[in-house]
């Protein structure tokens, strides 16, 4: 089996399309095109179901890729270990992180100075990515993994809390319970428009009719700034504001739900010298940041 067609087998997969793995490959496309069909031919087997929308694996292509990237990975950290001293590290990282998570910017910023040679991508957004069509190596989630294929390394726990500035709270008074918080204009973070919002104080639940709601936690803080609105924040962006006075905590005996921040990675996928030197340094510095 040929090295380079291999090669070429996984630029498809992870690029959804012949075209596009072309492209990405630097490769005419009628070549790449002759390449897999060889060696579908030598294999006997149907790697893709080809379509107007791009290609996507069989059952025997999935197996075969398995493989196939174990063993790329595998000579390429061979290559590494070969060409540089391991102290050393070099390469790119492509890494995937929620919007508006702010101490992780610190977390990749030291890591860029301990590690100087690695180059970083980073994708931001909201939605969960495909780590192999989006060329990811390591996502960081919040929440629940519930995907078989990803292995989860948790990073660090936390929760929610519910702020207000001191303006607001002068104006309408301070919140005893949950009931007492619908004289409060809220905002609210929401996955989707027109998502139900609710919150999960302690033990009761406060179903609200916000004013206002985005999927940016960012947002959020700047428009409790202006006096108008409660609303709920990761700690680790109302800290600061909190510390300087400029927002105040409500229902601290009332707690939202602990929730987790994990590190992905396709569980097939042995990870790099790289992935595992930046999955090390994340484990040791995010209670540092976070």
């Amino acid at each position: 089996m040929d090295l380079n067609t291999v090669r070429m087998f996984v630029h498809v997969v992870q690029a959804g399309s012949l075209s596009a793995a072309a492209e990405r490959a630097h490769v005419p496309l009628p070549t790449l095109s002759r390449r897999i069909r060889e060696l579908e031919r030598q294999l006997k087997v149907q790697l893709f179901d080809r379509s107007t929308r791009g290609a996507r694996l069989t059952l025997a292509g999935a197996r075969l890729y398995d493989y196939a990237l174990r063993g790329i990975e595998t000579l390429s950290d061979g290559e590494q270990a070969v060409k540089s001293d391991q102290a050393q590290l070099n390469g790119r990282l492509r890494l995937s992180i929620p919007p508006a998570f702010e101490p992780w910017w610190e977390v990749l910023r030291s890591f860029q100075q301990r590690f100087p040679d690695i180059q970083l991508s980073v994708y931001s957004t909201e939605r969960r990515v495909d780590l192999i069509q989006d060329g990811i190596d390591v996502a960081l989630r919040v929440g629940a993994v519930a995907d078989e294929s990803m292995v989860a390394r948790r990073i660090i726990n936390y929760r929610h809390i519910l702020v207000a500035s001191p303006e607001l709270i002068k104006k309408l008074g301070e919140p005893r319970s949950p009931a007492d918080l619908h004289r409060y204009p809220c905002a609210a973070w929401a996955a989707s428009i027109g998502a139900r919002s609710i919150w999960a104080l302690g033990e009761q639940s406060f179903e609200l009719s916000p004013v206002f709601a985005t999927n940016d936690y960012l947002h959020l803080r700047h428009y409790a700034l202006s006096a108008e609105i409660m609303t709920e924040l990761p700690p680790f962006l109302a800290a600061p504001l909190i510390a300087q006075g400029r927002l105040r905590r409500l229902l601290p005996d009332h707690p939202f739900p602990e929730q987790a921040a994990n590190l992905l990675y396709p569980s097939h996928r042995y990870p790099s010298t790289i992935v595992r030197a930046y999955l090390d340094y994340c484990r040791d510095m995010a209670e540092q940041y976070l």
